[in-house]
């Protein structure tokens, strides 16, 4: 049976993941990411971090067939993961990129070779999962909005600053206002706190909601919303509080940019 390792190279966390030859990327069983993992992506630039990462995979798992990965994390760190396994020499290694085919898909991006690969990957995960129209979001460091359409076509999208750096950004650079501390709240806050944590809500979910509205005026309704990253949850929360149509799905969902992954690699074998 074959075995595939799967990396996420993100800003701030490096996530992996092994699957089975006999999985599929559209499978939603809990048992799916039975074997995987987080840490900070800046464990790549310690040998001492990447040897205990190293060690600890390769004792967890069989030698896999194949290894696929995103990084938007820069040079430095993919020449780091990829020296991981020195044991495993004779694996092949391969990248998804912004510009990488997918069949059935494709974007139009201007230059596809600077849409970032967690975007792309992202996308192609989200149409192994669902065919229909979709916004994939992912709201982690940064906060991307992609709008995928039924017929395979990746229209583009938003990135904006995430909750933690919008929420930081207010604290640097003005006087008086304090690092929030996220806190229940509901409508207009009548403290500074909450002020905060509801405004940087209010930026996150009316960038959707106004995907939404995009969307619609380019006759390609919305009937989907996947949600990743850090902030998932936060935000569908947030989203289940609108009156959005019934039939328009919202769900938070863990390894999006690794099912793209890994739906990219079995079509590059």
């Amino acid at each position: 049976m074959s075995l595939y390792l799967l990396f996420d190279v993100g800003n701030t966390r490096l996530k992996w993941a092994a699957v089975e030859s006999i999985q599929k990327p559209s499978d939603r069983q809990k048992k799916l990411w039975a074997y995987s993992g987080s840490i900070s992506s800046k464990s790549l630039a310690s040998s001492e971090h990447r040897a205990e990462l190293s060690d600890y995979i390769s004792k967890t798992l069989p030698k896999p067939d194949a290894i696929g990965f995103s990084c938007v994390a820069g040079q430095e760190a993919i020449e780091n993961l990829k020296a991981l396994f020195p044991q495993w020499s004779d694996i092949d290694w391969k990248e998804i990129t912004g510009a990488s085919s997918f069949n059935g898909m494709r974007t139009l991006y201007q230059d596809p070779g600077k849409l970032g690969s967690d975007r792309w990957a992202a996308v192609i995960g989200a149409r192994a999962l669902a065919s229909g129209n979709t916004l994939i979001v992912n709201a982690g460091t940064a906060t991307t909005i992609d709008l995928l359409g039924a017929n395979g076509v990746h229209y583009g999208g938003w990135i904006l600053p995430g909750l933690e750096m919008m929420q930081s950004s207010l604290e640097s650079k003005t006087a008086q206002l304090p690092l929030a501390v996220r806190e229940e709240y509901q409508g207009f806050a009548i403290n500074t706190n909450n002020a905060i944590i509801g405004g940087c809500d209010a930026a996150q979910i009316g960038a959707i909601q106004y995907g939404i509205l995009q969307a619609k005026e380019m006759n390609c309704p919305i009937e989907r919303i996947w949600i990743d990253g850090g902030n998932a949850k936060i935000l569908a929360k947030e989203i289940a509080k609108l009156k959005l149509p019934a039939s328009l799905v919202v769900e938070p969902i863990d390894g999006l940019v690794l099912r793209g992954v890994w739906s990219w690699l079995l079509q590059n074998l």
